[in-house]
């Protein structure tokens, strides 16, 4: 990856994603926000259902659509966070860099979180 994406992976939030339909199997383009923490990206909301997220669960690999900083559509894989102490030390920190100060065990019930990897890191990994 060139600087400029890395530099918008590491600085924007404002991102679009396009999943597989899990019933349509068509693509599904929505702006959604991305997240960092310890040095990964991942994908979250407030608490609630998601369909993206539901959509990822079926087929995890997307493309996420750079569109602030930087343009690109960079493939990638995204993997549910089901471990509830990863959770909370994840949503701890992103949670901290919002402006807000969201209930931590809301989003812990209530929010989906999915690390996401992108197609270079996961050859590099495996």
């Amino acid at each position: 990856m060139g600087n400029a994406i890395q530099n918008a992976l590491a600085e924007d939030r404002t991102i679009d994603i396009t999943t597989t339909g899990r019933k349509s199997n068509r693509p599904h383009r929505m702006e959604t926000w991305l997240f960092r923490a310890n040095g990964k990206h991942f994908l979250t909301g407030s608490p609630g259902r998601r369909d993206w997220y539901a959509n990822l669960l079926a087929t995890p690999e997307f493309t996420l659509h750079l569109k602030q900083s930087a343009t690109a559509d960079l493939p990638a894989r995204a993997t549910p966070i089901t471990n509830e102490a990863e959770r909370r030390a994840i949503f701890t920190e992103i949670l901290s860099d919002l402006d807000a100060l969201p209930d931590l065990d809301a989003w812990m019930s209530g929010s989906p979180l999915m690390e996401i990897r992108f197609r270079d890191e996961a050859t590099e990994t495996s």
